[in-house]
């Protein structure tokens, strides 16, 4: 076996030394890669999620206006979700002789409402005053007393029964809107119930109040 000389000792040497270098360096890079590539592949295969921060949704305001036959009417403010009832109660409640049937007081309140409480209708002693206020005329003829308009936020089905085109059907149907929507806010509002067309609103205009 040929003899190894002191130069190729130390080649060899160096040569190993270069292969030890350069493997520690690709160790290094690697686990570099792993560590940048862990949280996108730990997200990904189902690893621990990133945390997220959810912002708390703000609570949502109605602003609604109760008139009325309530104690104190004004402007007030109410949770989203809050019922006419809720809105009655924030107004100090009905007053004396207010018509609580008239509105739908399970009905959720919206944003800009107004909740009107209307009052009962007054009976027997209004009609027989409207039956006697009939006057006669110069030439001793009955002459009949117009008749008031009819109150769509606290009238009866027979009241509303008395307005020209409007039948039983229609009647109730005008209540089941006043119920469901906790009211009229303007005598618009009457076009919007089933059966009163643009005509016939045109017609009971000045026959029909708030």
């Amino acid at each position: 076996m040929p003899a190894v000389t002191r130069s190729q000792l130390v080649a060899y040497a160096l040569a190993a030394l270069v292969v030890v270098v350069l493997g520690v360096r690709f160790m290094q890079g690697q686990a570099r890669s792993a560590a940048l590539a862990s949280p996108a592949s730990a997200g990904a295969n189902g690893g621990a999620p990133t945390a997220v921060q959810v912002e708390p949704r703000a609570a949502s305001v109605a602003v609604v206006h109760v008139a009325g036959a309530v104690r104190h009417p004004g402007v007030y403010k109410l949770r989203d979700g809050e019922r006419i009832q809720d809105a009655v109660r924030r107004a100090g409640g009905p007053r004396r002789g207010a018509d609580l049937d008239a509105i739908n007081l399970a009905a959720k309140v919206a944003d800009g409402q107004q909740v009107l409480v209307p009052r009962r209708a007054a009976t027997g002693g209004a009609g027989a005053a409207l039956a006697g206020a009939a006057s006669a005329g110069a030439d001793g003829s009955a002459a009949s007393a117009p008749q008031p308009p009819v109150s769509l936020n606290s009238a009866t089905a027979e009241q509303l029964e008395t307005l020209d085109g409007v039948g039983p059907a229609t009647a109730q149907k005008i209540l089941d809107w006043r119920r469901q929507h906790g009211g009229f806010r303007s005598i618009d509002d009457l076009g919007e119930v089933p059966g009163i067309g643009p005509k016939r609103l045109a017609a009971l205009r000045g026959k029909v109040q708030l």
